[in-house]
């Protein structure tokens, strides 16, 4: 079992930015991969980014050029930068990871972008 455990969201205005993180209770190094996704009111939950073990990345065309993602093995975290925040990225941005065949999910983080 994997928990994980988001942070860093909260209210910025528009064209801001914020980090989130997303700290895994065991060791990283073995995940296939780790995702951001959010849900806004009313809609589906989507993939904003993710990051696989070879290294290479993936982004919603929503968010590119935009946001970033990473990860810090050592410290089992994996952020997500965010600049030139928009009103439509406010949403509750989740944490997934693919541990072989089973998915976890993380409890989710506000983020509202609003002036």
């Amino acid at each position: 079992q994997v928990q994980l455990v988001e942070s860093g969201g909260g209210l910025v205005q528009p064209g801001g930015s914020l980090r989130l993180s997303c700290t895994a209770s065991r060791s990283i190094f073995s995940f296939v991969s780790m995702g951001w996704y959010r849900q806004a009111p009313g809609k589906q939950r989507e993939l904003v980014a993710s990051i696989f073990s070879t290294g290479s990345t993936n982004y919603a065309d929503s968010v590119k050029a935009r946001f970033t993602i990473s990860r810090d093995r050592a410290k089992n975290t994996v952020y997500l930068d965010m600049t030139s925040l928009k009103p439509e990225d406010t949403a509750v941005y989740y944490c997934r990871t693919n541990v072989g065949s089973a998915v976890h999910w993380g409890q989710g983080t506000q983020v509202t972008v609003s002036s």
